[in-house]
């Protein structure tokens, strides 16, 4: 594993930002940390890279204690915040080379590395323009760039995609399939379920400072019951009628959106749950799907 953390316990005074939180994530993947705003998600990732100290539990990162020796831990880890920490005032070429050199990579070795950075993530045109004139998007791959100046073990992203448009977004989905695929661990937060869905071998679903379920997105999908079944009504006073059904014949919450007049439920058995809905229900539409990762987040957080 590239990250255990055992029972990890944070407090900012009355406010309780973890609260026994467990996590594990294997070496060489893509894990996405999900949760609404709160969960605990940014105070996780602040405690593994060594920004804040636990209050109490035990994390390992790359191999190292963290509560023995966090030195240790920064020379493994790289750090993408949710803010571009970037000079606007110098080019792309400077900032990467300041980096290198507050790394301890030394001038030479600091400009090498800062060239092969700029190409690989398509900057080499902008290279020596400053970045006050660069777009978000590619203030986000610097940034991404500045966290890879020597190669990390781990790789911390906290919502690196926040704010940008959906081209920029995946040049950086781009970017971090990359790392993973050059055995880099990665360990993303994120709000975008999409991103998650798209980017993680893993998912772990934070609420309250615990992870309250973690899994494969095709795991977290089957949790939730496997199969939806949906229905769209003719007549608004047939909604409550329906809901009242699926309740019936659900494994789980039953979702009512009056305006559009749709209900929706997570069914186990499938072809009983829709005989039962077409038997009694006079419905414009009935379907049966899979759960989306958005219905599986609203489930787990709810």
């Amino acid at each position: 594993m590239a990250i255990e953390a055992d029972g990890l316990r944070k407090a900012y005074g009355e406010t309780v930002a973890l609260d026994g939180l467990d996590l594990a994530v294997a070496a060489g993947s893509v894990c996405g940390l999900l949760g609404p705003n709160g969960a605990g998600k940014t105070t996780t990732v602040r405690v593994l890279a060594t920004l804040a100290r636990m209050d109490a539990g035990r994390a390992v990162v790359a191999g190292v204690d963290l509560g023995r020796d966090p030195a240790g831990v920064r020379r493994r880890i790289g750090l993408v915040g949710q803010h571009a920490a970037v000079d606007e005032a110098l080019s792309g070429r400077q900032n990467l080379v300041l980096f290198g050199r507050l790394l301890h990579l030394g001038v030479s070795r600091a400009r090498v590395r800062a060239d092969e950075l700029l190409e690989r993530f398509g900057l080499t045109d902008a290279a020596d323009r400053p970045v006050s004139g660069y777009s978000g998007g590619m203030r986000r791959r610097l940034d991404l760039a500045a966290g890879l100046l020597v190669a990390p073990d781990v790789l911390f992203l906290d919502e690196p995609t926040t704010g940008l448009d959906p081209r920029s977004r995946a040049e950086v989905w781009d970017a971090v399939r990359g790392f993973a695929a050059e055995g880099t661990t990665v360990l993303l937060t994120t709000q975008y379920l999409e991103e998650a869905d798209r980017l993680a071998d893993r998912i772990a679903v934070v609420n309250g400072g615990r992870v309250v379920a973690e899994g494969t997105p095709i795991e977290l999908k089957d949790a939730l019951a496997g199969d939806r079944i949906e229905v769209v009504l003719r007549e608004p006073d047939d909604v409550a009628a329906a809901a009242a059904l699926l309740e019936r014949v659900s494994a789980g919450a039953v979702d009512v959106d009056a305006e559009a007049l749709r209900v929706s439920a997570p069914v186990r058995d499938r072809m009983g749950a829709l005989a039962a809905v077409v038997g009694e229900l006079d419905a414009e539409d009935v379907s049966l799907r899979r759960p989306t990762l958005d219905e599986v987040f609203l489930e787990l957080t709810r």
